[in-house]
């Protein structure tokens, strides 16, 4: 004698989608105390490589030259484009080290994450204020009456370097950003692709307890 088995009843297309089931692999964790431990880390290497910014731009900067007559200073050169050349100067060494640093912390943390990206941004700000600080204190003298006096009538002597566009201490920090988000869109880590959902069909049962 067989038994009869009853058929399914037919799934009903109006009725609610089913609540998924527990993730067997446990609730995912957000920030970590390591992400903070890493983002702080980033912020500290990348404002200590402030120091090879300001000595870069004290090397490579062009001079502006003064001129002194025994009772006046005046520029050697009033055409020099010097002054525009040493913020441009500034501009690009801030551009380079910027995507330097994105790409030094990409390579350690190709995870990426919100405080990593918020210290390598912090970190970027400091660390142009470190090379514009430490430019200025390793230039020429800022005592002009000094410095002409030290170089002699009609002796051209160096001028302190100077910033006049400020918003130049945003490039490092704008370029570090840029390049490490375009870094991780291009070959970060990607998130799981998630499994089709069919119509009608039930989630899959959590496992039972080992026989």
């Amino acid at each position: 004698m067989t038994e009869a088995v009853t058929p399914p009843p037919p799934a009903d297309p109006f009725a609610p989608d089913p609540e998924p089931g527990p993730d067997p692999a446990g609730p995912k964790s957000g920030i970590t105390a390591a992400d903070v431990r890493d983002a702080a880390a980033v912020t500290l290497l990348v404002g200590v490589a402030g120091v090879l910014l300001g000595l870069l731009w004290v090397w490579l900067a062009p001079r502006v030259q003064y001129v002194s007559n025994g009772e006046a200073v005046f520029l050697r050169d009033t055409e020099s484009e010097a002054r525009i050349g040493s913020d441009g100067t500034f501009f690009l060494l801030s551009l380079g080290l910027g995507a330097l640093s994105a790409l030094a912390v990409f390579l350690w943390r190709r995870g990426g994450g919100v405080p990593l990206v918020i210290g390598l941004a912090v970190g970027s700000v400091f660390a142009a204020l470190v090379g514009w600080r430490l430019g200025l204190w390793l230039g020429p003298s800022r005592d002009l009456v000094a410095a002409a006096k030290a170089a002699g009538k009609g002796v051209p002597f160096d001028a302190p370097l100077q910033l006049l566009a400020h918003g130049a201490l945003l490039a490092w920090a704008a370029a570090a950003v840029a390049v490490h988000l375009a870094l991780t869109a291009l070959w970060g880590p990607r998130d799981p692709a998630p499994e089709p959902w069919i119509p009608g069909a039930q989630p899959p049962a959590p496992p039972g307890p080992a026989a």
